[in-house]
């Protein structure tokens, strides 16, 4: 059975279960040979509006709809109990979105389970390869500006402060990412993850925030220099094996959101980034005590973080400026996080208690 077909035909029904057993051969093969590097998770969401008013709708992203050679998707399955689920798509950012709408009077709870594979990637930048050719539409869909970021006017001008000299793309995504680590700091203070808003980041010269902030400020510094870049938003699954305490979560996952980057080089495809990470050690490896740059630890995350993701994360979509299917508020900047709305209008995603929502992962020996 072709999983994505079956979700797509699958469109609504009162209790829609949609899930495939099967891991994709290569997969399967690496890990009945007992030498595969691949760790397969399965993540669960639970979401209970506590008091619904009129009709009332839930939203939930699913991973990445388009298999990447660090990720894999290995079927997702969802229940909205008393009330109608949908599945949606949308291939050029990766973005799938689970919907489910209650009538008035019914109690709205909707539980996602995904399973994925995932493996740890890092790319040789001292060696040209022969990269993977990128359609050209994809390569322009991802220089276009967003609502939270622009690539022209201080964007820009920004842009061509942090890559002067830079004479390679290379140069300039290592330029715009050194500048983002030098110049930013993890705020914590920020709600959740941040809202993204680079050009308030910029003009405030307030370049604090969390990562949704910081790589989305790469993201708008590399497109405005002429690198296609993204945003890829996802969740920590699984505690660190790198040996950072702060970089790592797992059982129950309900606020490990984090968004990464990726940067495309024409030698080498496209390239993870993560310098928000590095200020993340800067401000919590060790509670209670700020390190620095000099710091051995921070400088082991700074040159691993351009070029290397470790695969302890789920990553869920690229996607910006986002109609959720049937919502009848304003599209969301980014999703990450579950969203859900009433009649009395959208709940406050960062506020899972009250939402109510909890998120736990656990990983799977097979």
């Amino acid at each position: 059975m072709n999983r994505r077909n079956f979700l797509k035909t699958s469109a609504s029904a009162p209790a829609l279960l949609a899930t495939t057993s099967l891991l994709p051969c290569a997969i399967s093969s690496a890990i009945a040979q007992g030498n595969s590097a691949w760790r397969v998770f399965e993540v669960t969401t639970r979401v209970e509006v506590l008091k619904p008013v009129g009709v009332t709708r839930v939203w939930l992203p699913v991973p990445l709809v388009n298999d990447t050679g660090y990720q894999k998707s290995l079927g997702n399955q969802w229940n909205a109990e008393g009330g109608q689920a949908a599945f949606s798509q949308d291939a050029m950012s990766s973005t799938g979105i689970v919907s489910a709408e209650w009538a008035i009077g019914a109690k709205p709870v909707l539980t996602l389970t995904s399973r994925f594979a995932t493996l740890n990637r890092a790319i040789d930048l001292g060696t040209p390869a022969v990269a993977p050719v990128a359609r050209k539409e994809e390569l322009q869909y991802f220089l276009q500006p967003t609502q939270f970021i622009p690539t022209d006017g201080l964007v820009k001008s920004t842009a061509m402060e942090a890559t002067k000299g830079a004479t390679t793309d290379v140069a300039k995504a290592r330029a715009i990412y050194e500048w983002i680590v030098e110049n930013t700091y993890r705020d914590p203070k920020t709600r959740g993850c941040g809202v993204g808003d680079i050009k308030f980041m910029l003009e405030s010269k307030n370049l604090g925030g969390k990562c949704a902030d910081l790589n989305a400020l790469y993201v708008g510094l590399a497109r405005a220099a002429g690198l296609p870049a993204r945003d890829v938003y996802g969740v920590r699954v699984a505690d660190s094996r790198n040996g950072y305490k702060s970089l790592g979560k797992s059982d129950v996952i309900t606020k490990a959101q984090h968004c990464r980057a990726e940067v495309y080089l024409t030698q080498y495809g496209w390239v993870p980034v993560d310098p928000a990470d590095v200020r993340k050690v800067i401000l919590e490896e060790e509670p209670g005590k700020l390190l620095t740059l000099q710091d051995e630890r921070v400088m082991k995350a700074r040159k691993a973080l351009f070029g290397s993701w470790e695969m302890n994360w789920l990553g869920f979509n690229y996607g910006h400026d986002i109609s959720l299917p049937g919502s009848t508020r304003g599209k969301i900047a980014f999703f990450m996080y579950p969203q859900s709305e009433t009649a009395d209008g959208r709940l406050d995603s960062l506020d899972p208690d009250n939402f109510k929502y909890q998120i736990t992962s656990k990983e799977l020996i097979v």
